[in-house]
């Protein structure tokens, strides 16, 4: 399914712009608190088939627990370059979005249909996908996952410059805004 071909893109994680080599299968980390586990567990069975390295970062069961641990977790695997791309699953996916776009160098974006993920891989960057147990259907997300792998984002031009200032905005002194 996937080529041996390798992918140089850039990536923004701690030290911006630090060039990674892709390669497919891909490297994944994944996780979910309680409310998403059955999602995950079957994200992670279908991605191993095709092939893929996941790193499963919890939870290990559906005992309840909290979704930032594991959103953090993932982002931090993808950012510190571990992991090329991350996976999140709880009730809503929001949380778990909400929270990993809190660590530095994390672009988590809710997967809702085909074209938004492809979308905001294209034009995002997006390097974290957050699925809705609760509103996903395990083939809706096999297939939003396969479109998050696979879609490269578009460097150059406007969304680089686009994604360029998005990312800046980690570093501006909140102090100094005006209201």
């Amino acid at each position: 399914m996937f080529s041996d071909v390798k992918l140089l893109i850039v990536a923004r994680g701690q030290i911006p712009f630090r060039m990674l080599d892709l390669e497919f299968p891909m490297r994944i980390a994944i996780g979910s608190d309680h409310a998403g586990f059955d999602l995950k567990q079957h994200l992670k069975d279908s991605l191993v088939a095709q092939g893929h390295q996941v790193s499963d970062l919890g939870t290990n069961n559906t005992d309840s627990c909290d979704y930032p641990d594991f959103a953090s977790r993932v982002a931090h695997e993808v950012v510190a370059g571990r992991a090329e791309r991350g996976l999140l699953v709880c009730t809503t996916g929001m949380g778990m979005t909400m929270a990993a776009n809190k660590v530095q160098g994390a672009r988590a974006a809710l997967a809702v249909n085909l074209d938004e993920v492809l979308l905001t891989r294209k034009h995002n960057d997006a390097n974290i996908l957050a699925f809705s147990e609760r509103y996903t259907k395990p083939e809706e997300a096999d297939a939003m996952a396969r479109v998050f792998l696979d879609t490269e984002f578009e460097s150059g031009g406007r969304h680089e410059r686009r994604v360029h200032k998005m990312m800046a905005l980690e570093h501006e002194d909140q102090s100094a805004s005006t209201h």
